[in-house]
């Protein structure tokens, strides 16, 4: 009996409600204004890296690589949310198909394990640029670096699926209202009429191998920085040393705080409002300090910005001359 009452409280779900922040209905036009400037700084700042990266010969090296693959990635990610969390501010709710709604679950997963482990083997090259500057050139190549950017990309694309099929066999009750202004895995959780406990323990299973991995190589490829940075005599090698990673150490703290405040709680003690704002700080908010923070903070990137901006300006000179 208890099965078939559970089945008619069960319904065919073919679309569901992104709520966004419904409850900040004075703070809509405000909000919809300062996320749609920090979308178009986001994305036009890592167009800008990239573009600077693959322009200027200088930066054509195993960091500035990754970086132009973090680049990419955050426009992606950005891309992602940010439009349909843009109309819930207009329309107050948003409808997304079943099937959208699972695809931007999978695409967000991907992208969010992708920078995982291109923020580790990041971590990674800077630890033997310092600690053993005379290995590097042998180590990190444009073969290897290649590999490396492949293996992330794959992992990725391949580490969400599991989850996201699971998750879409699952029955939905009545309700289809997420409390968010995205589809996320915990929101999605909630809606489910069934016991989700096998597809959380699976959920941190996965994360578990392609998140605190890439987390613990990170935290150790930092410790080993630190260690090498200490025992350096003078201090203006320790500071010039240490500028070389204090950027992608910056980006580091940003991602892994405001994602581990989200997903570090157990389900059912998250609160929706506290998630919704700590999620819109790594997934709105993060992508726009990172272009933000190398290009402020980097003075290698802002002299190859300032080689581009000055070729650029002398080719259009010659063009309207001719």
């Amino acid at each position: 009996m208890a099965g078939s009452a559970q089945e008619n409280l069960t319904i065919v779900i073919t679309e569901f409600i992104l709520l966004g922040f419904g409850n900040l209905h004075e703070l809509q036009t405000f909000l919809f204004m300062a996320c749609l400037v920090i979308y178009l700084v986001t994305v036009t700042g890592n167009l800008l890296i990239i573009t600077v990266v693959l322009a200027d010969g200088c930066l054509h090296t195993p960091m500035y690589f990754f970086l132009g693959n973090l680049s990419t990635l955050e426009i992606c990610y950005t891309s992602t949310i940010v439009p349909k969390m843009l109309r819930t501010f207009l329309t107050f709710w948003e409808t997304v198909p079943f099937l959208g709604c699972l695809t931007q679950l999978y695409i967000f997963g991907s992208m969010t394990v992708i920078e995982c482990c291109l923020l580790s083997i990041m971590s990674y090259d800077r630890c033997l640029a310092i600690c053993s500057p005379l290995r590097y050139a042998a180590v990190i190549n444009f073969k290897v670096c290649l590999q490396l950017a492949v293996g992330c990309w794959v992992t990725g694309l391949l580490a969400p699926l599991i989850t996201v099929v699971w998750t879409s066999r699952l029955p939905f009750c009545a309700s289809n209202e997420i409390d968010h202004f995205f589809c996320d895995f915990v929101p999605l959780l909630r809606l489910s009429c069934t016991d989700t406990h096998v597809i959380q323990s699976l959920s941190f299973i996965v994360c578990a191998c392609v998140g605190l991995i890439p987390f613990l190589l990170t935290l150790g490829s930092y410790y080993k920085i630190i260690r090498t940075i200490w025992k350096i005599p003078s201090t203006t090698g320790k500071q010039r040393a240490f500028s070389t990673c204090s950027s992608h150490l910056i980006v580091i703290s940003i991602f892994y705080g405001t994602v581990i405040m989200v997903y570090g709680a157990p389900i059912g003690s998250q609160l929706p409002e506290i998630n919704e704002v700590f999620s819109m700080l790594y997934a709105v908010v993060s992508p726009m300090f990172n272009p933000i923070i190398y290009s402020l903070r980097n003075k290698e990137v802002k002299e190859a910005l300032r080689r581009v901006t000055r070729k650029t300006v002398s080719l259009i000179k010659k063009g309207n001359v001719k």
